[in-house]
């Protein structure tokens, strides 16, 4: 039944991408809203995975990459169809398709069980994928927001036209890209917080010196000054959008880039 609600999400993550790709190029409004009706369907059958994983034979665990990649894609689907109700960004769902198709994707190539990772309290593992995953999405949605902002930007200053296709305005953009950023930083701050203290319960130190750790920490700092720049300076929207991509890069590196070298 997992596996089968799980084919069936990217499945229909796919046929969002497909007809966002369509109201893109054809300038098809309907398409757009086509393509947003299949990603919150998406992203009911992929609440419904999650909550079905236990009943798996063996049920896989959160922490391995795949299965976090998964649940990444479920909170930033959940995070953009919440942000529709604040701002008219449903022309961004032209990349939150792919990505959570690729979530799903990623989790699909895992070829057979993984080991539990919950050294030391399986309740602070959980708690800090959760967090971490969420923060993740979150920062995620916001360096979205910054891709299509600088690819609107860049065709506004040059006046290249584009099919009336319901692309989000540069405002809404900026807005939400600061809500998301508002919210995953906290997360973000919460799932280091976690991964600390899960840790100390499996080693007696918060810290071991691995590469997974480092990354995390240095990633933090990288927001924490995004966070200062956006809210406390008040950094210009083109230079936020440029922030918000390059942190969600550098943070894309050390989730994918640093687990699969670990």
């Amino acid at each position: 039944m997992v596996v089968a609600l799980h084919t069936l999400t990217g499945a229909l993550y796919l046929l969002a991408c497909l007809a966002s790709g369509a109201g893109l190029a054809l300038g098809s409004a309907r398409a757009t809203r086509i393509a947003v009706g299949a990603l919150a369907v998406g992203a009911l059958a992929h609440g419904l995975t999650f909550s079905l994983l236990h009943t798996a034979n063996p049920p896989p665990p959160l922490t391995d990459l795949t299965w976090a990649a998964s649940l990444m894609a479920w909170l930033g689907t959940l995070a953009y169809l919440a942000l529709l109700r604040r701002a008219k960004v449903s022309g961004l769902v032209v990349l939150v398709a792919p990505m959570a198709f690729l979530g799903v994707f990623l989790a699909s190539l895992r070829p057979g069980p993984v080991a539990a990772t919950t050294a030391g309290s399986a309740s602070l593992a959980h708690a800090h994928v959760l967090l971490a995953s969420g923060g993740f999405a979150l920062l995620g949605l916001a360096g979205l927001c910054g891709a299509l902002f600088l690819a609107e930007h860049r065709r506004l200053k040059r006046r290249q036209a584009l099919p009336d296709s319901g692309l989000p305005s540069l405002e809404s953009l900026d807005r939400a890209g600061a809500v998301a950023l508002a919210i995953g930083f906290p997360l973000l701050t919460l799932g280091v917080v976690t991964g600390a203290m899960w840790v100390h319960a499996a080693h007696g130190a918060a810290m071991t010196g691995n590469a997974h750790e480092i990354g995390a920490l240095l990633a933090w700092c990288v927001y924490l000054v995004l966070v200062l720049q956006r809210f406390a300076v008040h950094q210009g929207a083109r230079r936020c959008a440029v922030s918000a991509l390059a942190g969600f890069a550098l943070l894309s590196v050390w989730v994918v880039g640093v687990e699969m070298l670990a």
